[in-house]
């Protein structure tokens, strides 16, 4: 089975433009679980996102929030909230991601009045359900909206159309007051999880300790435990350790290397130490994996 990737830079943020400068609007008919390891990992941009689950269970992480969405449920995503998407199963969840310009230029009486309120608010998401009358409402013109991405070219027009009736609905149906203190405590905590994660991904070859990750963002181990377990729901030492297999995991299928040095290149002790964590997290061997990862590339 293929398997897809997402990319981020050092600061999670996803590197793919979504749409281009003309027309920054990008569909993207996913499945889940053909992602690698079934997950769409970390990462945030600062385009709108809205999903919707046509077949499966998608369960989105959003800070300290795991959200389920069933079949007909959906999400939206704020600019500049991390999130990630995991699925147990096959889960088709197309989604859409546009910038807020698409629906008007900053600076422009449209955009200051009925755009920059939503994303300049403390809302990180709003999850859509068939069961009440908004939800529903927002689910038929999100299914419309992808629907007419696959059986109809040059829909700019009609995307467009469909993208104000959703957004009004949201006007109308939401709190979006602005709470400047709590976006300011969320991009503080980011901003320092950013800086510790970069500083894993500078250092991961190196010993480091819990204390050495919390000095990286001048915070106390305490508070660096806490950062890490709200923001991604693991500690800095268990990312620490996701990262270094990553990181092995990718040398084990573009390169020969053999599994002692791969071992001790990415930061482990002992290759038997490498091993058991690796079949821990990816529920097979090192060998394994290669043998798996060169077949799919053959």
């Amino acid at each position: 089975m293929e398997t897809f990737k997402i990319t981020t830079d050092e600061t999670l943020r996803e590197t793919i433009q979504h749409g281009n400068n003309r027309y920054p609007f990008a569909y993207y008919p996913d499945n889940i679980w053909k992602f690698d390891f079934h997950r769409i990992d970390w990462h945030w941009h600062h385009e709108l996102e809205f999903l919707y689950t046509a077949e499966g269970t998608a369960l989105c992480l959003i800070g300290t929030s795991k959200i389920e969405l069933h079949k007909g449920c959906g999400i939206f995503i704020n600019s500049g909230v991390l999130h990630r998407f995991e699925a147990q199963s096959s889960t088709f969840a197309p989604n859409i991601v546009f910038s807020p310009t698409l629906l008007a230029p900053e600076n422009s009486l449209i955009y200051e009045k009925y755009i920059l309120p939503v994303i300049s608010s403390s809302v990180p998401y709003q999850v859509f359900s068939p069961s009440n009358t908004f939800g529903k409402q927002v689910l038929q013109l999100l299914s419309q909206i992808c629907t007419i991405q696959e059986t109809k070219p040059d829909n700019e027009l009609c995307t467009i159309q469909l993208l104000f009736q959703l957004w009004n609905i949201l006007q109308k149906n939401m709190d979006w007051t602005s709470d400047s203190n709590s976006i300011h405590r969320l991009n503080h905590k980011q901003a320092r999880l950013q800086a510790m994660m970069q500083y894993i991904h500078d250092h991961y070859m190196e010993e480091i300790t819990l204390e050495t990750i919390a000095a990286s963002a001048s915070i106390s181990k305490s508070g660096a435990l806490h950062i890490f377990q709200t923001g991604i729901h693991c500690s800095p030492v268990a990312y620490l350790i996701q990262y270094r297999l990553a990181q092995a995991a990718e040398q084990l299928y573009i390169t020969q290397k053999s599994v002692s040095s791969i071992a001790e290149e990415t930061g482990f002790t002992s290759s038997g130490y490498f091993c058991r964590k690796f079949r821990q997290y990816y529920h097979m061997s090192p060998n394994e994996y290669r043998k798996r990862k060169t077949e799919e590339i053959s």
